[in-house]
């Protein structure tokens, strides 16, 4: 093996060991996260917070859809909810036609600890402190 294809396995290989360690401790973070939205629906639960059925919003903002989920929305614009039993959901979906009448289907997204981290848009909150608000909040929520 000649010096530059040397080079190039090994950067390869370092490449390879950076994601692997990412994926690790995004799945440990993950974890985290779905022990406390676990939390959050017991808690829920022991408060009488019934859980509502959520919709949500195109990602262009301009309409908005029934889905067959049902949870607690955890920010008052409705962008964010946990689910049920304990899903994490990001209320965005494509604008679709056949969502107007059918509804959008909902996938639950990898929970993180900090909500919004990585969006762009610096509006980022703890988990943990959005739940707490949640709860605090009662029935009278948004």
């Amino acid at each position: 093996m000649d010096e530059r294809a040397a080079w190039d396995e090994q950067r390869r290989q370092a490449i390879a060991g950076h994601a692997a360690a990412q994926a690790a401790s995004r799945e440990a973070e993950a974890r985290q996260a779905g022990e406390l939205l676990t939390t959050f629906v017991r808690r829920a639960a022991e408060r009488g917070l019934p859980p509502h059925p959520l919709t949500a919003r195109s990602f262009d903002g301009h309409a908005t859809y029934r889905t067959k989920a049902k949870g607690w929305y955890l920010k008052s614009n409705r962008s964010v909810a946990a689910g049920e039993h304990g899903e994490y959901y990001v209320l965005t979906v494509p604008a679709s036609l056949r969502a107007r009448f059918a509804g959008a289907d909902l996938t639950p997204s990898m929970p993180r600890l900090i909500v919004g981290a990585g969006g762009g848009d610096g509006e980022t909150m703890p988990l943990a402190q959005l739940l707490d608000q949640r709860l605090d909040a009662g029935v009278n929520w948004p």
